[in-house]
């Protein structure tokens, strides 16, 4: 049986065969070509037979997406996105892989060892594609193996992300009829892939640029019609080549531009040998244009040692009396681009400034700070002294209260002391020294004091005293006073009790008002 593909898989795997199986059947393709197929089988076809030019001619062709790898769009079992957090040095994203430029460069890298994953915008179409590939021997078997095609347009980067998988390398080509077999890839386009590379963490990019459409003219009336209704209705123009480039040094990604003028394979040119030059090398536009077979092998030759076409902006051309050289003798008189060293000379100097800026903050912070920190020291030292006032009055309060403590100490023990001898003459009848007849001698001699001294009373003149000693005597008349009765005694009663322990005792009496 044929190698058989269904809708979920393009890794190209062939049915068992029956043992009684001695020939495989083979499909047509439409390709022009030298000579007709051999009649041998795939595999040995892919040992001995010469260099296929991978010539097609696809004005004959009844429908091109047909050669377009197929693959579905929900993975499942017999699909391998390979792992998405391990990259694999040997694995390609090509994006645009059914695109002029696209299909040949992918497969160059097949034949060169590489596994690729073609990124196409339509995978109903793929099927048909790699049955006429492997059965015309355009790929053998094992180089099927290695191919896995991807649903993956030029719509936003998130998903041409996810279609990268875990490829290590990208390529994509800037031109007409490179996204499929009749849209044209732009610039803005291919910087999505870009991004899309940025955020898969693919370690190096090879963009193509063509640059025979824009220097091309017709005399074709409809198609300057076509290309200036579709500026117009545009949704924004598609970037230039020194913004694209612009953007380009500003991202993660390593990266080799090839600026080219592509045509095709059946050119005179395609026999010519390569001539890299530096970007806005003088005499570069004498030079002829460079076969996309040949660009395609400058491509797997890049990826094949990347560091000496790391970031770099080259222009390619062929020269008929160049000399063969290998990738290192291309490249190696290449400088790097001065756009990426420039981004990074002043990504280098915007974080000086910023930090030199963070630094004169951090500084004006600290002097704010040990202002602050002066003044919290005054404020506390005075805060020392009104507590050394507060603790010098305290401590005179203290002394004077020791002093009043002290003194009422002692007059309270001189009362005990009193009261104790109080208590003690109460006890034996009467205080010491002290007697009734001592006692009643002295209230005795006190009332005696108290008749005897004459009245405070006399009459202040002699006139008035002869003139009192001359009026008659009279009688006095007493009245009587009339019998009143005598109120009611009031009642009373007297209650008597000992305070403080006996030395003192206290009398209540209870008077009755009715």
């Amino acid at each position: 049986m044929a190698p058989t593909l269904t809708s979920n898989s393009f890794l190209l795997t062939t049915t068992p065969h029956s043992r009684l199986t001695t020939r495989r059947s083979r499909q047509v393709v439409f390709a022009k070509k030298a000579a007709a197929p051999s009649a041998k089988s795939a595999d040995d076809s892919s040992n001995s037979k010469p260099f296929f030019n991978f010539d097609f001619d696809f004005s004959k062709l009844p429908d091109v997406k047909s050669l377009v790898p197929v693959v579905a769009a929900n993975p499942s079992s017999g699909l391998n996105f390979g792992n998405q957090r391990r990259k694999d040095p040997g694995t390609v994203f090509v994006a645009g892989a059914t695109g002029q430029a696209g299909i040949r460069i992918a497969q160059t890298l097949l034949r060169q060892g590489f596994s690729v994953r073609a990124g196409v915008p339509d995978l109903s179409a793929a099927q048909e594609l790699a049955r006429l590939a492997v059965n015309y021997s355009i790929i053998s078997n094992d180089e099927s193996k290695r191919l896995n095609a991807v649903d993956s347009a030029f719509e936003d980067p998130e998903s041409i992300a996810r279609a990268i998988g875990n490829a290590s390398k990208l390529v994509v080509t800037i031109g007409p009829s490179e996204n499929g077999p009749n849209a044209q890839v732009t610039t803005s386009d291919a910087f999505q892939v870009i991004q899309a590379a940025e955020l898969a963490n693919v370690g190096h990019v090879a963009i193509i640029y063509d640059g025979s459409s824009a220097t091309a003219s017709t005399n074709n009336v409809l198609d300057g019609i076509s290309s200036f209704f579709n500026n117009l209705f545009a949704k924004s123009q598609p970037l230039t080549i020194t913004e694209f480039l612009q953007k380009l040094a500003t991202t993660n990604v390593s990266y080799t531009l090839i600026k080219t003028k592509l045509t095709e394979d059946y050119a005179a040119e395609s026999s010519y040998n390569l001539v890299v030059l530096a970007e806005g090398s003088a005499g570069a536009t004498d030079f002829k244009q460079v076969a996309k077979s040949q660009i395609a092998s400058l491509v797997a030759e890049v990826f094949s040692n990347t560091s000496v076409a790391e970031n770099k902006v080259v222009e390619v051309f062929t020269d008929p009396s160049a000399p063969s050289k290998a990738i290192d003798e291309l490249f190696s008189a290449i400088p790097e681009d001065g756009r990426r060293k420039a981004y990074l000379d002043a990504i280098a100097k915007a974080k000086a400034e910023e930090e030199a800026i963070k630094a004169s903050e951090e500084a004006r912070e600290a002097i704010e700070e040990a202002r602050e920190a002066a003044e919290a020291a005054r404020s506390l030292e005075g805060e020392v002294q009104k507590l050394k006032q507060k603790e010098a009055r305290t401590a005179s309060v203290a002394a004077e209260a020791q002093k009043k403590a002290e003194a009422a100490g002692a007059s309270v023990e001189s009362f005990l002391s009193k009261a104790k001898g109080m208590t003690s003459g109460m006890r034996s009848g009467m205080p010491s020294g002290l007697s009734w007849e001592t006692l009643s001698s002295q209230i005795k001699s006190a009332v005696q004091k108290t008749d005897d001294e004459e009245p405070k009373v006399r009459i202040a003149t002699v006139r008035g005293q002869a003139k009192a000693r001359s009026l008659p005597s009279l009688k006095a008349v007493v009245k009587k006073p009339k019998d009143t009765p005598k109120p009611k005694a009031k009642e009373t009663e007297k209650q008597t009790r000992n305070v403080f322990g006996g030395l003192f005792k206290q009398e209540t009496i209870y008077i009755d008002d009715d």
